[in-house]
């Protein structure tokens, strides 16, 4: 999967279109991706032991991996991404772009 912990994505389809965050986990079987401030939904809990006040706990729910787009800091836009081998053998993503690396 081309999106990783703690990369800058924006949100290209759904309510949310349009919002930027940053990525906090991903789910590489699933497909999906949590972003901060995207997608949080409003859960009712009750009190408990863990929880004694109870009341609205807001909790971000994940998002498709194909409704994101990695976004470039260079470009300052949402953007594919391509893959490089570099001299060394190693593998990094760049931006279509502007054709920097991203990293």
């Amino acid at each position: 999967m081309y999106i990783k912990k703690g990369d800058t994505v924006k949100v290209i389809s759904g309510n949310d279109r349009g919002k930027v965050g940053k990525v906090i986990s991903v789910d590489t079987l699933k497909r999906m991706v949590i972003v901060e401030k995207v997608h949080v939904a409003k859960k009712h809990t009750k009190p408990s032991n863990t929880n004694p006040t109870g009341g609205i706990i807001e909790k971000t729910l994940p998002v498709s991996v194909s409704n994101v787009l990695l976004f470039c800091k260079n470009c300052n836009k949402s953007v594919r991404i391509g893959f490089r081998l570099m001299e060394d053998g190693s593998k990094v993503r760049y931006c279509r772009k502007c054709k920097e690396i991203i990293e």
